[in-house]
Parts: C-alpha cells; sequence; structure tokens
C-alpha cells in the first residue's frame, strides 16, 4: 500500500493505491501552523473509510509521498534562517547587482530589491581561482578561522559559500566548507558548486543562499514528519516531492532543500499528460489545478512537460531566484477561496488575497465575513450546502449570501445573485489571462490545447475558461479533485545531476566533455544503486546547455548519444541545437558555432507496478437524478440536472444546465456545453 499527500492553502490531499492498483482518495482541511495535522487528519479519513485504526492501516504501508509548499511559504514570509554568505574577496556584491534586469527600466519609483542574504552577513574570504581552475590566490584558512568566531557571536544559523570558478575547480570550497563544520558544529553549510553548478555567479550565488537558509526550517520539518507518521504507525520509506516532477528520500530533500522549492504544483502536469493521452492523446494540454489559494498552470508540449531554470519566488527581476531546474508552472492568486471586493473607485476585485484554511470562505461558518468565490458557487447554486464533501462540511448559503450583499452586491447596486455571478466571471478572466500568457509566450493556441481541470474548485467554472480560450474539450478527471497528489503517486524516484564545462562545436573537446558525460553517467548510476534498487525500468536523459557564440542565454538541447566519437557527432549536436533554437525563437544560425556551457543529467526510476489509474469506489446505483435552481447570466435562474458522477453511464451525451457532484468536486456544465463520462471516468465537456 501507497500514500501520497499534497498539502495545498485550504485543503490536504490523499490518495491511496492498494497493493492490486485500486486508487482511492480523501480530502481533510490544511493546519497552516502545523501541516502534518492535515496530513494525518487525510490518513485518518482513509482508515475509517476502511474499518481501521489509523495504526493499523499506516502499518500496512510501504511508501509515503508528500508534496509541501512549506519550503516556498517560509521564503515568502521570511521565516528562514538566519544566513551568512562566503564569497570571493572582491566580490560582496553578487547578489546586489543581480543579472542587470528589471521589469520597467524608467520606473524609477521602485526601489531596488534587497538581497536574499543582508550585505551585512555576505562576507569576502581571500582566494581566487581562475577560469581554467588554476589557483591564482591561495585560500587564506586564518581569515576563515576568525570569520568562524565572528558567524559564532552573529548566532548565524546557516552558511552559503559561493566562489568564482568553484564549478571547475571546487577545492576552496570544499576546504572552506570542512573547516566551518569543525570550528561550527550544527551549523549547515551549502556549497554552490554542489547546490547548483552553473557559471552564472548571481543565480548560483542566489541558490545556495535559498538552499542554506532552508535546511534547518526543511531539517526539522522533515524530521517531525518522519518521526510522527513512525509514531502513528508508519514503517515504510518517506518520499518527497521535487520541484522537477519527480520525489526523493526526505533524507535526500533535508540535504538539498532547494530542490522542493515547487514542490506540490510539479505534480499537476504529471497527472495531466497522463489524463490527456487517455482521453485522445493530445500534443497539447493546458493542465489548470485550481485550488483554495492559488491557480496553477502548466503545460504538457508536444507530449513533453516543459521545464525551467528562471523559477522566481516573486515577480522576475524582483523577487528571488531559485535557479533550479522545476516543472514550469505559474501561480496567480484566484482560487475557491479568492476574496472579492469593491474598491473607492467602484471596481470590483477577486484575489489574490485568499480566505483560506483558516477561516476560510464565509459559508464555512469558521468566522470569515469576506465574501469568496466559494460563497459566489453557494449563492448561485453550484454547490449543494448540503452535499460539500460529500456532507462531511455543511455550508451556511444565507451567511454567504449576506456577505456578498453588503460587500459586493451595495456598493455595485446591482441584485445578489448578479454581484455572485460577476464574482465567478471576474475570477474566470483573471484565469483565462494566465493561460494566455503562459500559452502565447510559448506559440501554443490555447484553443487547440485540451483544458485539463484539476483541484477541488476547477468544477466551478472550467466549461466558462475552456469557452473562453476557444478549447474544443475539457477534461476533468475523476481525481481530479486531488491531481497534485494522483500525479505525485505516479511520478518516479527522480535524481538530478550537473556540471559546468566550456566548449565549442568550432573547436570541440571531446576529451572534457566525454568525460564528463561519463562522470554524470556515473552519477546517475550510484544513485540507482543507492536509491532506485527496487526500480522497474530506469530512463537516463542527458541536456546540453548551448547557446550561439556571443550569446547571453543558453537554451537545453537533449543528448541522445553517451559519447562524442567523432566530428559526425559534433555536426549532428550543432543540427540539433538549430532546431530547437529555431522551434523557440522562429530563427537559427547555422553558420555560426554553438557553444556548450554545461551538462545535465537526469534519472529516472519507474516504482510503480501498475499501469492503470482509476478510483475504484463502486457507484451508488440508487441514486436518481434531481433538479437544483442554478443561475446562469443568459438563462437565469433555472432548474440543472444534478448528476452523481459516480452514478453516470458511460458515453452517454447530455446538455446542460447540469451540475455534476462527488464527495470531492462540483463539475458546473452551463446551458450551452454538452459532457459526458468517458470510459476512464473522466469527465469530457464540449464547451
Amino acid at each position: 500500500m501507497r500514500f501520497a499527500t499534497d498539502t495545498g492553502g485550504t485543503f490536504t490531499d490523499l490518495v491511496v493505491e492498494e497493493d492490486d492498483g485500486s486508487i482511492s482518495m480523501y480530502k481533510a482541511s490544511t493546519v497552516p501552523g502545523d501541516p502534518v495535522q492535515g496530513v494525518l487528519a487525510a490518513l485518518t479519513l482513509a482508515a475509517e473509510d476502511r474499518g481501521l485504526s489509523l495504526a493499523d492501516l499506516l502499518a500496512r504501508g510501504k511508501t509515503f509521498i508528500h508534496g509541501t509548499t512549506h519550503a516556498i511559504n517560509a521564503i515568502i514570509t521570511g521565516r528562514t534562517a538566519k544566513t551568512a554568505l562566503l564569497v570571493t574577496e572582491g566580490h560582496r556584491d553578487i547578489l546586489v547587482f543581480r543579472e542587470g534586469g528589471r521589469i520597467e527600466p524608467f520606473n524609477h519609483t521602485v526601489p531596488y530589491p534587497k538581497p536574499f542574504v543582508p550585505r551585512a552577513l555576505t562576507f569576502e574570504i581571500p582566494e581566487r581561482i581562475i577560469y581554467n581552475g588554476a589557483v591564482q590566490t591561495p585560500l587564506n584558512e586564518a581569515v576563515v578561522l576568525e570569520l568562524a568566531n565572528r558567524l559564532r557571536e552573529e548566532k548565524i544559523e546557516a552558511v552559503a559559500i559561493c566562489f568564482l570558478w568553484s564549478t571547475i575547480n571546487p577545492a576552496h570550497e570544499l576546504r572552506v566548507g570542512a573547516l566551518l563544520q569543525d570550528h561550527l558544529p550544527g551549523v549547515p553549510v551549502s556549497l554552490s558548486h554542489a547546490v547548483n553548478p552553473t557559471m552564472r555567479e548571481f543565480r548560483r550565488a542566489s541558490s545556495t543562499a535559498i538552499d542554506a537558509s532552508l535546511k534547518p526550517l526543511m531539517g526539522r520539518y522533515l524530521g517531525s514528519l518522519e518521526a510522527r507518521m513512525k509514531e502513528a504507525g508508519f514503517a515504510g520509506e518517506v518520499m518527497v516531492l521535487t520541484s522537477a516532477g519527480g520525489m526523493m528520500a526526505a533524507s535526500d530533500v533535508a540535504a538539498a532543500p532547494i530542490r522542493v522549492i515547487n514542490s506540490g504544483p510539479s505534480m499537476a502536469p504529471i497527472a495531466g499528460h497522463h489524463y490527456a493521452a487517455l482521453e485522445g492523446s493530445h500534443e497539447n494540454a493546458i493542465v489548470a489545478d485550481t485550488g483554495g489559494t492559488t491557480y496553477d498552470i502548466s503545460l504538457v508540449r508536444g507530449g513533453h512537460i516543459p521545464m525551467t531554470r528562471e523559477l522566481w519566488i516573486g515577480q522576475p527581476t524582483r523577487g528571488n531566484l531559485v535557479g533550479y531546474p522545476s516543472v514550469e508552472v505559474k501561480s496567480v492568486g484566484a482560487g475557491g477561496g479568492s476574496i472579492a471586493s469593491v474598491d473607492a473607485g467602484g471596481l470590483l476585485h477577486v484575489g489574490p488575497m485568499s480566505a483560506g484554511a483558516q477561516p476560510g470562505p464565509v459559508c464555512y461558518g469558521r468566522g470569515g465575513t469576506l465574501p469568496t468565490v466559494t460563497d459566489a458557487s453557494v449563492v448561485l447554486g453550484y454547490l449543494d450546502p448540503d452535499f460539500f464533501l460529500g456532507g462531511a462540511m455543511k455550508l451556511d448559503r444565507e451567511a454567504a449570501a449576506r456577505a456578498i450583499e453588503i460587500h459586493v452586491a451595495q456598493p455595485l447596486q446591482v441584485s445578489v445573485e448578479e454581484a455572485a455571478w460577476n464574482i465567478i466571471h471576474l475570477s474566470t478572466e483573471n484565469m483565462v489571462q494566465a493561460i494566455a500568457d503562459i500559452t502565447v509566450a510559448q506559440g501554443i493556441d490555447p484553443a487547440g490545447a485540451v483544458l485539463i481541470g484539476g483541484g477541488g474548485a476547477a468544477g466551478l467554472n472550467s466549461t466558462f475558461i475552456a469557452r473562453r480560450l476557444g478549447c474544443h474539450q475539457l477534461v476533468i478527471p475523476e481525481t481530479g479533485a486531488a491531481l497534485s497528489a494522483a500525479g505525485a503517486m505516479m511520478s518516479d524516484l527522480t535524481g538530478e545531476f550537473a556540471a559546468s564545462l566550456f566548449t565549442t562545436t568550432a573547436e570541440f573537446n571531446f576529451d572534457k566533455v566525454n568525460e564528463t558525460l561519463y562522470n554524470l553517467r556515473a552519477d546517475c548510476d550510484q544513485f540507482v544503486r543507492r536509491s532506485g534498487i527496487k526500480a522497474i525500468k530506469i530512463d537516463i536523459k542527458v541536456i546540453a546547455e548551448a547557446r550561439y557564440e556571443n550569446q547571453v542565454w543558453d537554451i537545453d538541447v537533449p543528448l541522445p548519444i553517451t559519447r562524442f566519437r567523432s566530428d559526425d557527432d559534433v555536426t549532428a549536436f550543432h543540427s540539433a541545437f538549430d532546431e530547437v533554437h529555431k522551434q523557440i525563437f522562429t530563427i537559427n544560425d547555422p553558420g555560426s558555432p554553438v557553444e556548450v556551457v554545461g551538462l545535465r543529467a537526469t534519472v529516472r526510476c519507474k516504482v510503480r507496478p501498475h499501469a492503470n489509474f482509476q478510483l475504484s469506489a463502486k457507484a451508488d446505483q440508487t441514486v436518481k437524478a434531481a433538479t437544483r435552481r442554478a443561475y446562469f447570466q443568459d438563462a437565469g435562474w433555472t432548474d440543472a440536472v444534478i448528476h452523481r458522477l459516480d452514478a453516470m453511464p458511460v458515453a452517454q451525451e447530455f446538455r446542460g444546465p447540469a451540475i455534476i457532484e462527488s464527495p470531492f468536486t462540483t463539475i458546473v456544465v452551463d446551458p450551452e456545453a454538452r459532457a459526458q463520462r468517458s470510459a476512464n471516468g473522466s469527465i469530457i465537456i464540449h464547451p
């Protein structure tokens, strides 16, 4: 038995897989101050469903897979450790100068971003290694020892070390790291050549500083998670989801927490890819995961999930650059808990502020007073107050209506239902714009893609979103309400390794490139021996970071070979780079040499033995169709037919207005749309 959880801002999702491959899922409220409590609550629901105690259920488990936003939340809220940054003498301002970009280059009212580590906690170390790995200035160990005493007096909790050209020769970083471990015992140290071996100093320093600052926090969190799971009766492996769309052992993540900055959201495209292929092998898919707090958008392009090294926490150039490979996900402050308000000028706003899990929407009855998207959905008749979470939570429609009337309807001088519809409509527009930004920017026409709707609140307005985008098909998987947790269950055990080097196709260094490829392959093999012994299938992919001569930025080019043997191999690589460049920028320059600035290898170990992924819940054939009054802008109040998702016949198409309900989600099919249930359990909607 395996468990996969995703801790969201409002709910904690759990997917349980039995030994025979059957799937079941559960939802419990997230506890912001103690996320593990929400995980245990979801597991308790699964135990009760089987007539077991929590201890008996956990005793059957072999693997527990956990997705968490604990790391990114700590950065956003400033709860990271007090961190010192050690740099090469003369380069104290790496984090201050950044890489020079500005969103608004002529807007001088915007303050310059603060560095992740304050300049007062950035220290210069006399040492210098040059581009070819030679030592120009020997390391002054006496200064390091003096600094160790000062860091102790400053009560520094973590140390990041980023020296120039350490990716070519890490000797000085390794030596300083060893000295600090001896003289600052218990203080974690991150070395830039190990965290993110890229030649770009700012992103290498930034990612190393972020990694170091998270080590104390994530060490405690993951240690507590493992300890409390063990105390509750679990004796299996604890795995944590990574930003790159895989999973790693909790102990490995605690040693390199930068890998889990985008932990939970990276899983939705994994599940989205699976369901898009099931329902017609769509080449391009838009995967939208609607939670209580955020709307996370990702793509499946040409059957592949795009990755990025431009992951920023906050606004690009103004926030903090993670600089670590991650599934490309765009998040906006729009979800079921997004708060609606009217400003002094009479304009309606929805989000980015959210009611979250506490106090939650007004209809939850937990003390919330400001209307949200969920409140609007209750008022419009989309949500059944008596069947939310299968009846586990009763909603207060009257309280939601009063909140909308006071805060939205009266200021706008409209009826309550019109105000509620405007809240849904504006939320839809915010989501449509976010999707357009990420698709059009990558040359994808959203009208030609399938929209995968995930998250508990996805069904409320995904039909409206798909119609606005021009999508011909919307797919809401049966596990869509827990899409990220479902993706976690499908994910592979993943290891990532990188190395910096420099060569050009004009003067190709066969020995250096082949040596690096050999070492990366050895790292992957060692990872498999250490972590992937039970793997059913092993896949290793190598990427070259390359650019045309004199270009500033590099792009990723897959390397299908493990060794360059002749000039023909170099020519083939040049042609492959030209093709990728043309796909991205619509032009290429075959006459220019190509520079390689780094190599990356990713090893994926498939550990899930089952091919199918479908809920095992049996349909309740006693449920009869009913109707409920629901409001739509063009039709007004009308009778919508109510369907229970698990009782719907396969391939039987029906027209809206209709509402499809399950214990986990509600799907609104408006009068203009057609829908049916597929053989795979998904709801297929044609807007």
